[in-house]
């Protein structure tokens, strides 16, 4: 089969979960023999603006094409989805796979031209509050026209599926996103440059954006007497006014360390040395960050949403979406080294149910049928 993917920013990338998603799902479905061409947006990492990225065509088997669009909050999704739909038209696919509710605004192009089309919600993006009115009412008018025209849709969490169902009695497939088995390792880099020791520190490790909540984590953090250091790995997402706020509440605690967006070796040593995983989020699509870091085997503090729940199940601890109190005394009670789990059999659940030749195999079903 020939298959186009579009609606991420660019692989290979830890921008966001809808990159990782992407080279996951397109490398794979290369190595099976398919001719998989990714629709890359023009543009440099938003994460972190001194990481430039290179204009490649081939990547891992997978062909890359680069699509124009202009670097402006709101416009440069909306350019560069109306680009890549035009350009899909032209290159012969058996199945065009949007990802994202804000990109499929553009879904009727390729609909119109009787193309199979396959969409992959990665949450409901619209509930996020780093986008503004037109955005928002953009990005809901692109989960209108997913649910009018798309061939088939795929749902990351049971709760995404029932509002499908419930608001436009749409039918949608529920496939969970998989994770890789860890390469454990030892606290080299993240000694040297920060001077951090295997289980003294806890780790939140996501773009560092309003919904994600880490100006509830500092708060609760500060209230703690722990001696261990609570390391914010990660970078702004379009605009560095949140993370502006973030570096000003987390000065003056000398335990806090932002280490900006990491990747590679660094980015193993910080999931691999944790004492605790922390993800405070009020919106979640399918966290990948927890399933990394419960793949290496490592204890959770997540809020109850959901989408987080769904992937911890008994494997981790809970605290009230929002609730300062109840995180401070959940975070409390993780650091006194209460209610902790086997780290092996952590790992052992995550890496047997969340497996990404798995969510391959079913994804590729959905092409074909």
């Amino acid at each position: 089969m020939k298959i186009a993917m579009l609606g991420h920013k660019r692989i290979p990338s830890r921008e966001g979960g809808v990159e990782i998603v992407v080279e996951e799902l397109s490398t794979r479905l290369a190595q099976k023999g398919h001719i998989v061409d990714v629709y890359n947006r023009k543009g440099n990492n938003v994460s972190d603006k001194n990481i430039k990225t290179k204009k490649i065509k081939e990547y891992k088997g997978v062909n890359i094409k680069t699509v124009f669009t202009i670097n402006k909050k709101g416009l440069d999704a909306l350019i560069y989805s109306f680009f890549a739909s035009i350009r899909v038209l032209f290159g012969k696919y058996d199945c065009i796979h949007y990802h994202a509710e804000g990109s499929c605004a553009m879904l009727w192009i390729p609909h119109l031209f009787r193309k199979r089309t396959v969409v992959t919600i990665h949450g409901l993006d619209w509930q996020r509050s780093k986008w503004g009115g037109f955005a928002t009412k953009y990005i809901k008018f692109g989960e209108k026209i997913a649910v009018k025209y798309a061939d088939e849709i795929i749902v990351l969490s049971k709760g995404v599926q029932e509002y499908f169902k419930k608001t436009y009695n749409r039918e949608t497939n529920f496939i969970e996103n998989g994770v890789n088995k860890p390469i454990q390792k030892k606290p080299d880099i993240i000694k040297e440059k920060y001077n951090l020791e295997k289980n003294d520190y806890i780790l939140y490790l996501a773009r560092i954006v309003p919904e994600k909540r880490l100006d509830l984590l500092i708060d609760a953090f500060k209230e703690t007497n722990t001696c261990k250091k609570l390391v914010i790995a990660g970078g702004a997402s379009h605009t560095n006014d949140f993370y502006n706020e973030i570096k000003q509440k987390a000065s003056g605690d000398s335990r806090i360390i932002m280490t900006g967006f990491v990747q590679g070796e660094e980015l193993q040593e910080l999931f691999s040395n944790t004492y605790l995983y922390c993800l405070p989020s009020d919106v979640e699509g399918m966290p990948i960050s927890l399933l990394e870091a419960m793949s290496y085997g490592k204890n959770c503090l997540v809020s109850d949403i959901e989408e987080n729940t769904q992937v911890c199940r008994k494997y981790g601890v809970t605290f009230k979406k929002s609730d300062l109190n109840d995180l401070v005394e959940k975070l409390n009670l993780c650091l006194n080294g209460l209610n902790r789990k086997n780290e092996q059999e952590i790992s052992d659940y995550i890496l047997e149910k969340y497996n990404w030749d798995e969510v391959v195999n079913k994804t590729e079903k959905l092409y074909k049928k």
